[in-house]
């Protein structure tokens, strides 16, 4: 399995800067790839300082990070200078991501959506987007743009908010190298069925990234992965084993009170346990209680393996 950690668990803790970081996470046997934040990563030092650091280790990918001024949103703005730098944004996250050895940009739009009634035009907040989209993936052809969805936060709505409305996207976008991160907790909080958008973005071929966490649902909580919604976490390993996902299993936590490489540990621990759980089970004994469509049957499927 490919793992991944988040470059600001360590930096935002204040003891390691980018380069430190890179180091640390060079050290950990457990993790195999590196991911880093477009622009906030690469700016203090150069594509070559980065190289160096990072050595042989695999970059998995780059993910864009949207702060001013695109309040007001970023492929929706309508202050058509302001969507340019948006879509310039990314066009330089594919050169970075290019320059390092990355495969996948990831997209978050933090602030397109809306907070009040009659505040944008929906149709024409769609079709800006779409088109900057495409843009982007034009640009980016050898390299793989990712949508990540959240429903809201920091905008009371978001443009793209579900499994739903991003396959819909990207299904307008039409583009091969478009596709979806599912992150665990974004899924929580818009109550998308984390297993069922696994699914949808699976069978299409546009599941290009994961965020592994967990939470509550009410907010964005970045906990341990399988610490809050342990079943739901085992059925989401099983889906991407039925799908034969290869790709990286980045860690989107926030270890804010805790030590942050225990967490990151504890992360890859709680995933290889499931992921082992399940093969010990067996995928056709899983295939077996899905096929009965009894509630109560699987309820007693997960007590049993799990040796309650």
């Amino acid at each position: 399995m490919k793992f991944a950690g988040r470059m600001n668990s360590f930096i935002f803790k204040g003891d390691y800067d980018l380069l430190t970081t890179i180091q640390k996470y060079r050290s950990m046997d457990e993790i195999t790839h590196l991911e880093f934040n477009y622009p906030e990563h690469f700016a203090q030092y150069s594509i070559e300082e980065i190289k160096e650091a990072v050595g042989d280790m695999p970059v998995n990918g780059v993910a864009t990070r949207f702060k001013e001024p695109f309040i007001k949103g970023e492929f929706t703005n309508v202050d058509e200078n302001v969507r340019r730098k948006a879509i310039d944004l990314c066009k330089g996250a594919v050169d970075a991501c290019r320059a390092v050895g990355g495969k996948v940009v990831t997209v978050w739009q933090a602030y397109d959506g809306f907070d009040y009634p009659f505040q944008v035009d929906y149709e024409k907040a769609w079709n800006r987007m779409i088109e900057a989209f495409r843009e982007v993936a034009d640009y980016a052809q050898d390299i793989l743009v990712s949508i990540e969805y959240k429903p809201y936060e920091p905008r009371n709505y978001a443009m793209l908010d579900s499994i739903g409305t991003t396959l819909l996207a990207i299904e307008e976008i039409n583009r091969p190298n478009m596709g979806i991160t599912l992150d665990f907790c974004h899924m929580q909080m818009k109550h998308d069925c984390p297993a069922y958008a696994l699914a949808l973005a699976a069978k299409s071929n546009k599941l290009f990234g994961l965020h592994m966490n967990d939470g509550y649902r009410l907010m964005d909580s970045g906990l341990i992965f399988g610490s809050v919604n342990l079943s739901q976490c085992i059925e989401f390993v099983y889906y991407l084993k039925k799908y034969s996902y290869d790709g990286v299993v980045f860690f989107d936590t926030f270890p804010v009170r805790e030590e942050t490489e225990p967490e990151i540990c504890a992360n890859i621990r709680t995933f290889q346990k499931i992921n082992d759980l399940i093969d010990r089970v067996g995928m056709d004994e899983f295939d077996k209680i899905i096929s009965k469509n009894d509630g109560v049957a699987s309820q007693q499927f997960l007590v049993d393996i799990l040796g309650l």
